[in-house]
């Protein structure tokens, strides 16, 4: 019976362990647990979103004080038009993130950073050339381009002197949107050195309807496969989304994936960002307490809690400080609800928005508990102790159950 270590992911000459620890915002996936990865063989990544609040609370810096005092004046303001990104500010907060992590990194692995075409930042295209060249510039072994179809992101990257030298990715749900991508980069001459298929059980946002159910990973990944090969191109396919056991990551491997990405058990593990008590609220999960809803701002369905207190809340905008999910001309769908309701209830002094929620402000604050579909299974991994609350783990423990374990079997910790 195989296991994971019986196969290797391969760019070139280097060979890794095919485990890739997926990248979730905000520092969920923090430098901590993309260090482990990276020490113990595989890849993990950093997620790029927030970068100026996770600098400030990682390198005390003020970057979303001095956004806030900027636009004070703004507040009370439904028209978010003038509020910009200092793009100086982005790049030093990006480079703070990114460049200490790569300092900091041991191990013959790699890391990568998750970087959202959806965090717009009310300058889509100007802020995440920022983003892009800032991580390159700090050295990131590579980035992964997700939430959005990223057609305009490798021109973004071409003059950047490390634009073939970084491992470049996407992530794609159908063969379709791969075809577009591909086509759309044709004039670049640089195809991507990695596509992540996640399929319709993966945690966060989703790449599907709520027609979500009808579709299946390994159809997906088959499908893909065949469109590569018809046209003669060799692409490593990392399969990702559901992937819960070392057993049902070697199923891809054996049927043309060269890694898998997974993150759901990642979120338990001392590494992560999550603070404990939610941490917990993961493990207490039921299956019938895990929804897909269309609470984000993003205009994705996006997989959480049932429980997670993002839902409903009614909180003001918070786009002075944050302000992510601008687009272009300054809007935000959740702008849009809670002015809405304002106008409904003007005697209300708590206003509930059910249709969309603050993402970046709940996500900030870890109060947006997104999960993959799996999440009611990690009880099953650990200890519930003799006060009721369950053990965490290590990532160690984790990344080496799936490397090793077999028939299966998930290891508890000792």
């Amino acid at each position: 019976m195989k296991r994971v270590d019986d196969f290797r992911l391969k760019f070139g000459k280097q060979e890794l362990v095919p485990i890739i620890i997926g990248g979730m915002g905000v520092d969920i996936s923090t430098a901590e647990l993309a260090l482990e990865a990276a020490r113990l063989g595989g890849i993990g990544h950093l997620s790029d979103a927030m970068m100026e609040d996770v600098s400030d609370r990682r390198f005390d810096t003020s970057f979303v004080k001095e956004k806030t005092k900027q636009y004070k004046y703004n507040i009370n303001n439904s028209d978010k038009t003038d509020i910009k990104f200092d793009l100086g500010r982005l790049a030093e907060a990006t480079k703070n993130h990114v460049g200490k992590t790569m300092e900091a990194k041991r191990g013959d692995g790699m890391i990568f950073v998750n970087c959202m075409e959806k965090l717009t930042m009310n300058g889509p295209r100007e802020t995440l050339k920022v983003r892009l060249a800032s991580s390159l510039d700090a050295g990131i072994d590579g980035i992964t381009l997700s939430a959005g179809l990223h057609f305009g992101s490798f021109g973004l990257m071409e003059d950047h002197p490390r634009f073939r030298d970084a491992k470049l990715g996407i992530i794609v749900s159908s063969v379709r949107a791969l075809q577009i991508f591909l086509r759309k980069n044709a004039k670049l001459n640089r195809l991507p050195d990695y596509i992540v298929v996640e399929g319709p059980l993966a945690g966060g946002h989703l790449g599907f309807g709520l027609d979500w159910a009808k579709y299946d990973l390994q159809t997906i990944i088959a499908e893909i496969a065949l469109y590569l090969k018809t046209e003669n191109l060799d692409i490593p396919l990392i399969a990702a989304g559901g992937i819960f056991t070392g057993s049902d990551a070697v199923s891809f491997l054996e049927n043309g994936a060269a890694a898998v990405q997974v993150a759901t058990r990642f979120t338990v593990t001392n590494e992560c960002g999550l603070p404990e008590d939610v941490k917990q609220e993961y493990f207490k999960a039921t299956e019938s307490n895990i929804e897909v809803n269309t609470i984000s701002p993003t205009g994705y369905p996006m997989r959480m809690l049932t429980n997670t207190p993002a839902i409903g809340s009614g909180i003001r905008p918070g786009c002075e400080s944050y302000g992510y999910l601008l687009d272009g001309n300054g809007g935000c769908a959740y702008i849009t609800s809670y002015n809405r309701e304002v106008a409904a209830h003007p005697d209300e002094k708590n206003i509930v928005v059910m249709d969309k929620t603050c993402l970046c402000t709940h996500m900030r604050n870890f109060k947006c508990w997104t999960c993959g579909h799996y999440t009611y299974r990690l009880k099953d991994t650990t200890r519930q102790l003799p006060d009721g609350s369950y053990q965490l783990l290590t990532a160690e423990h984790v990344f080496r159950d799936y490397q090793f374990s077999v028939d299966h079997q998930i290891a508890l910790p000792a």
